[in-house]
């Protein structure tokens, strides 16, 4: 609606776009797999005293102090064997703790609020168990569990481990951002996982064709999305100047019509960045601070919206 108005004042065409990719990180703490254990611990033993109270289930014992001395006794030692001992009473905790909420999903029954804590139980049971295993995997095991098979957090659990430049690690979830000459934002585009940029060329670019009917006459992109085949295929779709900013082995002339132009998109791409940093700034986009994964998009096209919004107004009373 807001692109469509836009269209209409003849504020943005969409003829000439440029995309850039980020990360929007999720509220959660640093992850360790001790500190984890340690959540789902803590968190299970306040259900479970949920259902004592409100059902009188009394199968279970609190090992919240005995767990906490452990998780610090895991993070604080310098003897990998103390570590590992600590490690392993950890793991005997979570695996009793697991087993008392399993018992007792059996035993809260009846009234209204009982399916409600039912499911939490299950919930964290099974992302608990997913965390023991992860655990037992890397320290008794050995292995380099994938990012992909790991669970960063029992309250944001769909959040990704996200490497950048094979330096800095982020949780949360990486998009893709598409602007125009105007300022305004016309796709934002949220992905699973960690995709490479270079996957993502061609679908952002054929949904600007969607958004506006037609391809743009010039896309201006970042250095990562840059490829042979991405180049061929974007020339295919109509797209008359593609540039990337870097290079890697393409040619100029096989990018855009003269290096003046290349110069020029290869300048016009970096306003991205300013749109970017724009938005994390101004409208939280840095981090979601609001829970689950539903609500994670709804943050994101918030925030892209209110941006959008506010620089159309600028636009329509300059």
């Amino acid at each position: 609606m807001v692109l469509g108005y836009a269209a209409k004042k003849g504020v943005e065409r969409g003829r000439k776009v440029r995309m850039d990719s980020t990360v929007v990180k999720t509220t959660i703490h640093a992850p360790t797999d001790s500190s984890l254990l340690w959540d789902g611990i803590r968190v299970l033993t306040r259900l479970l005293k949920r259902a004592d109270q409100r059902f009188g289930f009394e199968l279970y014992t609190d090992h919240t102090k005995r767990a906490k001395r452990r998780m610090l006794a895991v993070q604080h030692t310098g003897s990998a064997s103390e570590r590992t001992a600590a490690y392993h009473d950890l793991l005997k905790v979570a695996k009793k703790v697991v087993g008392y909420a399993r018992r007792s999903v059996e035993h809260v029954e009846g009234e209204a609020d009982a399916a409600k804590l039912k499911g939490e139980l299950t919930h964290f049971a099974g992302l608990l168990e997913r965390v023991m295993d992860q655990t037992h995997r890397r320290v008794f095991g050995g292995e380099k569990v994938r990012a992909a098979d790991k669970l960063v957090s029992l309250f944001e659990p769909h959040t990704d481990i996200i490497v950048k430049d094979r330096r800095d690690t982020l949780f949360g979830h990486k998009i893709f951002v598409a602007g125009g000459a105007s300022g305004l934002i016309l796709d934002c585009k949220i992905e699973r996982g960690n995709p490479p940029d270079t996957a993502l060329a061609l679908p952002m670019l054929e949904r600007q064709e969607a958004l506006y009917r037609r391809v743009p006459r010039q896309a201006a992109l970042d250095g990562g999305f840059a490829s042979k085949d991405n180049l061929k295929d974007a020339k295919a779709l109509g797209i008359q100047d593609v540039c990337f900013q870097k290079k890697r082995g393409l040619k100029v002339g096989e990018m855009t019509r003269s290096s003046w132009v290349y110069k020029r998109l290869r300048d016009f791409r970096a306003g991205i960045e300013g749109l970017i940093s724009f938005l994390k700034r101004a409208f939280g986009l840095d981090r979601c601070t609001w829970r689950g994964a539903e609500a994670f998009g709804s943050y994101v096209q918030a925030s892209v919206l209110t941006a959008n919004l506010l620089t159309l107004a600028r636009h329509l009373l300059a």
